[in-house]
């Protein structure tokens, strides 16, 4: 009995600490964003181990399908940063010019007493754009420990162990159309103006005629 208590417990021991792995891997926030447009973007990088802090960082920014055409680096303090770009066979177009080489892959590196401690996290934030009209990105990354160990976050799917940081991508929202004011456009309208101006004329005409004749009439008044 003692030695099928001891088994269960080592079992869901076990259980418990795969799901602490899982839960904690290297993720990228916002997780959603708009096609075409530019976003801040921000690589979370949690501590995993208990007795290793993190030191460095490195994600791929895809080039074959989804390349970028402007992706800058915050700075971390503490931390220095390496930009990699890659020639592009089909140039991008960009604000009416053309980009033939874009930042393919970005490397953070921990300073003495700056790593990631266990129990904490660091974000490493990029702003990127235009985004490209596709469903999502696949950010691939590697997380380097201080003992020497290296976690490749580069799987996909839902049940991947180390599954890589995904970007989702929509469609931007349709601009509405510019309301038509159909009442200023209206025939009929015209006609009324028309009208009420050929009216306007008459009543003057006939003003000034009768003051005329007023005065005629006056004139030909007998002295006193």
């Amino acid at each position: 009995m003692r030695v099928l208590l001891a088994v269960t417990i080592g079992a869901l021991s076990t259980v418990v600490a795969g799901v602490g792995t899982a839960s904690a891997h290297v993720t990228v926030n916002p997780k959603e964003a708009t096609q075409g447009g530019y976003a801040k973007l921000a690589f979370r990088v949690p501590n995993e181990k208990d007795n290793a802090s993190t030191t460095k960082l490195e994600v791929v920014i895809p080039t074959d399908k989804t390349p970028i055409a402007s992706v800058s680096t915050r700075p971390v303090p503490g931390w220095t940063v390496t930009v990699e770009k890659t020639k592009l066979a089909t140039p991008l177009k960009m604000h009416d010019s053309e980009v033939t080489e874009v930042v393919s892959k970005i490397t953070w590196t921990a300073a003495e007493g700056s790593a990631v401690a266990p129990g904490t996290f660091q974000e490493f934030e990029v702003s990127a754009g235009p985004l490209p009209e596709v469903d999502q990105i696949v950010f691939k990354a590697l997380q380097t420990y201080s003992d020497g160990d290296v976690v490749r976050w580069i799987d996909e799917g839902a049940e991947a162990d180390k599954p890589a940081p995904i970007l989702k991508l929509t469609k931007a929202a349709a601009a509405a159309p510019t309301p038509v004011n159909v009442a200023a456009q209206t025939p009929a309208d015209d006609d009324d103006s028309g009208l009420g101006l050929t009216f306007g004329i008459a009543g003057l005409i006939a003003g000034v005629a009768a003051l005329v004749v007023a005065l005629l009439a006056y004139r030909r008044r007998p002295a006193a």
